[in-house]
């Protein structure tokens, strides 16, 4: 059996194990069907318990750029770890009282464990929203000019953002963010991100990349650029140029 036959059938077995039949691995089923369908600001202003949201859109639907086996490991085990462990972390602590956009914001004066499974937690939200089955191409509109206007093209743009992509050492993402009210490309460590006080460069993110292994290994291994490449075929473009002008005001 090879790894990624091994990795669907243990996982496979998981579920079955947890009661979560409908989230079989290896054929269509009703993914979301026991998960709230919440927005990212809806998520950003929840206070413990932290729920995790359905995703926008099927989990093959992504394919071939993103893999259906990825999306279901990725959401269905990573994501909702990371808010399961936030849960536990904030349990008991005057943590639990504050809304996820709080506690990312406040990540420095944290312990690690709420960082850090705050930050997935916020972060995947955010990048099931920034990719569709129906993206790709380019943006338009205000947004295509600012990119135009900072980095010479949309070419160029794309370049510099997967360098920040593929230069990230070790897990990470990379960011597109508004900085006083201009585009900065940035890149964070782990599941840091540019809200949070820790923050390199500080932001309001736009577009976001998960760089970390878990993100593309069963697809493209350890060819995170060809991940990166495929990524612009499933650019939620209106999303990010919402994104765009609410950072903005």
């Amino acid at each position: 059996m090879n790894r990624k036959n091994f990795l669907k059938s243990a996982l496979a077995s998981a579920f079955a194990l947890s009661g979560i039949k409908s989230w079989g691995f290896g054929r269509k089923s009703n993914y979301n069907q026991f998960l709230p369908s919440l927005t990212l600001e809806q998520v950003s202003l929840e206070t413990a318990p932290y729920s995790l949201a359905a995703l926008p859109y099927a989990p093959e639907s992504l394919e071939p750029n993103i893999d259906k086996l990825t999306m279901e490991i990725h959401h269905g085990r990573h994501h909702k770890a990371y808010v399961d462990n936030l849960n536990k972390a904030v349990a008991g602590t005057p943590a639990e009282k504050l809304t996820l956009l709080e506690l990312i914001k406040d990540a420095g004066k944290q312990p690690v464990a709420i960082r850090n499974n705050g930050g997935g937690h916020w972060n995947h939200t955010f990048f099931w929203n920034v990719l569709s089955p129906k993206g790709g191409g380019a943006p338009k509109g205000d947004l295509a000019k600012a990119i135009e206007t900072t980095f010479g093209s949309f070419d160029k743009f794309k370049e510099e953002f997967g360098k920040a992509a593929t230069t990230r050492f070790g897990s990470g993402w990379a960011w597109l963010i508004v900085q006083d009210k201009k585009l900065v490309i940035s890149s964070t460590p782990n599941q840091d991100n540019p809200l949070m006080d820790v923050a390199e460069k500080k932001g309001q993110p736009i577009l976001g990349l998960d760089v970390w292994e878990h993100a593309y290994y069963l697809k493209y291994q350890n060819k995170r650029a060809d991940y990166v490449t495929a990524f612009w075929n499933v650019v939620n473009w209106d999303e990010v140029s919402k994104n765009f002008e609410n950072a903005l005001k």
